[in-house]
């Protein structure tokens, strides 16, 4: 990324609430409570998984990683978001801006992969039940997880040193966050590149892994057919209803804001959007995913009983 050093900018200045000063303190209660509550939720999540030997199995292992994952990925936004709420110069710094852009986009695109391979975790536990312990071992387990982390470090990275932004003066970002739209947005440069980057790695990080989530539907669907028992098939579509459920909440808004014409985008629009699966994600996926399971509360009971 670079800046014309005549017109260098070195703060951006966040909006956030301030269009909607009314709204600031509802704002600021509804942000600090779904933080608290990620946190909560997610912690004990790996708390759970790590100290309950019933839970060390493939399934629990990536919904640890994906918990350890929400909370830092709620972290690198929302205490931002609440530090600026109320502040009447809610200022950040250029290194600030694409330290925390690039944090943000480096999480959000792990989290696509790591729901996929969550998906192919289900397809080869109701497909191959019989062959899940010796295909979903404990190396395979790392190395998806790995290469979910890695591959989505490399293309943020790869995303990050490709764009050229010069900035004539505007410094005024439509945002809670630095957001590599909103950025674009002021740049008097030629965009059109940065847009097309954004839009491969769309492809790759987005569409690509929700079509295999799609395709891998397909294959446990039909699995779940041949289930001859009512019970089986009732277990497996609440094992499988919880994924789906998580994976529609976040896929849907990151589709509809990235794979568009940013022509087409609405800048106040946009950026409650990516609080929804910014903030709102990573808070609801342990209490759809992990928090209604019965092993889960079975786990529960029994540090309970243990403390008590």
């Amino acid at each position: 990324m670079t800046m014309n050093n005549a017109t260098a900018v070195f703060e951006f200045l966040l909006i956030g609430i301030s269009n909607y000063p009314e709204w600031r303190g509802t704002f600021f209660t509804l942000v600090l409570m779904t933080y608290l509550s990620t946190l909560l939720g997610n912690g004990l999540i790996i708390f759970l998984t790590y100290f309950d030997p019933h839970l060390h199995t493939p399934m629990y292992f990536f919904l640890s990683n994906l918990s350890f994952l929400d909370i830092c990925y709620g972290t690198a936004s929302m205490p931002q978001v609440l530090l600026h709420c109320f502040s009447t110069h809610p200022y950040l710094s250029y290194p600030q801006c694409l330290t925390q852009m690039s944090v943000s986009l480096a999480l959000s695109t792990t989290e696509c992969f790591l729901l996929a391979v969550m998906a192919y975790d289900r397809v080869v536990a109701i497909s191959n039940p019989l062959c899940y312990s010796m295909v979903m071992n404990g190396p395979v387990c790392v190395w998806l997880a790995a290469t979910s982390w890695g591959a989505s470090l490399g293309l943020t990275v790869m995303l990050i040193l490709s764009l050229r932004l010069h900035f004539c003066g505007a410094k005024v970002i439509n945002h809670f966050v630095c957001e590599i739209l909103s950025l674009i947005q002021l740049a008097c440069s030629d965009t059109t590149l940065n847009e097309l980057m954004i839009l491969i790695t769309s492809i790759f990080t987005l569409l690509l892994p929700f079509g295999f989530v799609l395709l891998s539907y397909v294959q446990i669907a039909a699995a779940v057919l041949r289930i001859r028992s009512a019970q089986g098939r009732l277990k497996a579509f609440f094992t499988c209803g919880s994924h789906l459920t998580v994976v529609t909440i976040f896929y849907g808004p990151a589709i509809s804001m990235y794979v568009k014409p940013q022509s087409k985008s609405s800048p106040d629009k946009d950026k409650f959007i990516s609080v929804f699966y910014g903030a709102l994600t990573p808070m609801l996926n342990p209490l759809i995913y992990s928090l209604r399971n019965k092993d889960v509360k079975g786990a529960m009971r029994k540090v309970m009983g243990k403390r008590s």
